[in-house]
């Protein structure tokens, strides 16, 4: 079996995350062989270079570069993949006249958020244009597929895995807190894009809330993008050595590993969330969760029991379930303990592995996908 994985970056990134467990995981079938083609020179996960796939760069002059037809059409002839699977909406779209013209399977994997619907998005937009065209539609969540109105015969949701092995040498705790001079008791965290689709306003306005009425508890917000330095100026002189601005980070679960709340904010107004890694990372690690209720959150996080899923842009609800695990520590524990089993159970990256293989088997054979 030959797969060609088409993704247009390997920048920090969900899917791009997703995709790298994914080839990480396959590499050991050696019956199936994978080729990957990135519109990008972009890569920020080192370990697809540790991997055994050749690589192809099909460079784009700008977004829409026609030329990239042309070369993903000479490439497909040079490897003859019998699946082209595609990882965005504009990948998407350059593969369907490809497969098409040269008759491979396409799995359209354009999916990985459940954003309300707006039909003069782009992403909207594609998904009308390819979805007819491909042979799979593929979400890592049902509510995404929901949310795009995906034609049911040919849908599948397979949830993101973990790899468990990212979690055995961890930074020491102590070491951790010194580098970012955390001298707190407590510390509460969330990794995400400083983006429009995270609400990291709700967050630092709830750690604010809190550290009025204790001083024992550290904010961590770990990642950049275009809203850092506005969120930068919510903080008060006096909780600035309390919430605390760490910028993009290499080795992220050591940091997590010192959390005692993992959180995820998220502005409903412009996005929903597929399955998130940053929560799969809490979970994995033994930290219970607050998250905002939208998307495929709710499929990862069972409110009450591996964590708590809050409303949207709610500052007291929000603050109100961090202090909850913040003051009991049983509760704390035992929604940790819930979440790495959880995760261990059905969001590992083997069980991931195995229903990607059982789906390229089954579109191959001519077997129903669902």
């Amino acid at each position: 079996m030959k797969v060609l994985h088409f993704i247009d970056t390997l920048r920090a990134g969900g899917k791009e995350r997703q995709l790298v467990e994914l080839l990480k995981g396959l590499s050991a079938y050696k019956e199936i062989v994978c080729e990957l083609a990135i519109m990008s020179e972009n890569i920020q996960y080192n370990a697809v270079n540790k991997l055994d796939i050749k690589k192809h760069y099909l460079i784009r002059k700008n977004k829409k570069d026609p030329r990239i037809l042309v070369k993903l059409y000479k490439l497909c002839k040079e490897f003859k993949p019998d699946i082209i699977h595609s990882w965005g909406s504009m990948t998407s779209i350059y593969a369907v006249p490809v497969a098409k013209m040269l008759g491979i399977k396409l799995i359209n994997g354009m999916i990985r958020d459940s954003s309300p619907f707006n039909f003069f998005s782009k992403s909207c937009i594609r998904s009308k244009i390819t979805f007819p065209f491909s042979d799979v539609i593929l979400a890592n969540s049902n509510a995404g597929l929901k949310a795009y109105n995906a034609p049911l015969h040919k849908s599948v949701c397979i949830y993101n895995g973990f790899d468990f092995n990212r979690i055995r040498r961890l930074h020491d705790e102590n070491t951790v807190r010194r580098k970012f001079n955390i001298n707190t008791e407590k510390v509460v965290g969330m990794v995400a894009s400083f983006s429009d689709n995270k609400d990291y306003e709700t967050y630092v306005s709830s750690a604010k809330m809190i550290l009025q009425n204790r001083n024992n508890v550290t904010f961590l917000a770990i990642g950049g993008g275009e809203n850092l330095e506005k969120c930068k100026k919510m903080v008060d002189d006096k909780f600035k050595d309390k919430i605390l601005f760490l910028g993009r980070q290499e080795d992220v679960e050591s940091i997590v590993n010192i959390f005692d709340v993992g959180l995820l904010s998220t502005n409903t107004k412009v996005h929903g969330e597929g399955i998130s890694n940053s929560i799969m990372e809490y979970m994995a690690l033994g930290k219970p969760v607050v998250a905002t209720d939208c998307g495929g959150t709710s499929e990862l996080v069972l409110h009450g029991e591996t964590g708590f899923l809050v409303k949207s842009q709610n500052i007291d609800d929000m603050g109100t379930r961090i202090e909850q695990l913040l003051e009991d520590k049983d509760l704390s524990i035992r929604m940790g303990n819930a979440g790495r089993e959880r995760i261990k159970k059905k969001f590992n990256l083997g069980k991931m592995t195995k229903l990607y293989i059982g789906l390229y088997e089954r579109l191959l054979n001519g077997h129903s996908i669902r």
